[in-house]
């Protein structure tokens, strides 16, 4: 339990800094949206479900990738407009960080929640159905940033950020799929020995 209480420390630490003083309050808002949903739902059904430490830990990550998203906006991160002038790049790319973990984290809690619940019973097309629903989500995401941006105008136009790519829609998506296919191929093994412990 300490470890939880570690990472919920840091969590609400890094969600005030997010919104205090944020570049854009609406997109900082909307940025932020789904971490607090999500610690929410994790809340919610802690003591009917509790994930292994480790895929906690990975949802906290994703929730500072929002939050820094959130506070910075996507397209104005300082250390990736760093990384852009240095390697001569288009565009602030730290929205493709967001969105590969938007594969990646998805990835671990499917995975994890399909394991323990015995979801799916031909192994064989495991993994397929795990990259297909990140894939989905990543999908519908997409579809929310286009409603958004279309319903509030210009004050969406930081939440859509495609800083001119026109390609950004699919750019993400596919993020979002490498991010799914890593993180299954990278942290299975991590995760099944914390699910033995279980």
């Amino acid at each position: 339990m300490k470890y939880i209480y570690l990472m919920l420390i840091v969590f609400f630490g890094t969600f005030l800094w997010s919104v205090i003083n944020p570049k854009e309050v609406f997109t900082c808002f909307l940025e932020i949206i789904p971490a607090i949903i999500g610690i929410l739902v994790l809340a919610f059904t802690f003591n009917k479900f509790r994930f292994t430490n480790f895929t906690y830990f990975l949802i906290l990550i994703h929730c500072i990738i929002l939050f820094i998203g959130g506070h910075y906006t996507y397209a104005e991160v300082p250390f990736f407009d760093y990384i852009k002038d240095a390697f001569h790049q288009s565009r602030n790319n730290y929205d493709k960080v967001g969105h590969f973990a938007q594969g990646l984290v998805p990835a671990m809690i499917i995975r994890e929640l399909f394991i323990r619940k015995n979801v799916i019973s031909n192994k064989s097309f495991f993994n397929f159905i795990i990259v297909s629903i990140c894939l989905a989500i990543s999908a519908a995401y997409e579809w929310i940033e286009w409603f958004v941006s279309i319903a509030s105008g210009d004050e969406g136009d930081a939440f859509l950020g495609t800083q001119g790519d026109i390609w950004d829609t699919q750019s993400d998506m596919l993020f979002a799929t490498i991010g799914a296919i890593t993180g299954l191929i990278l942290f299975s093994k991590i995760q099944d020995k914390q699910l033995q412990k279980i």
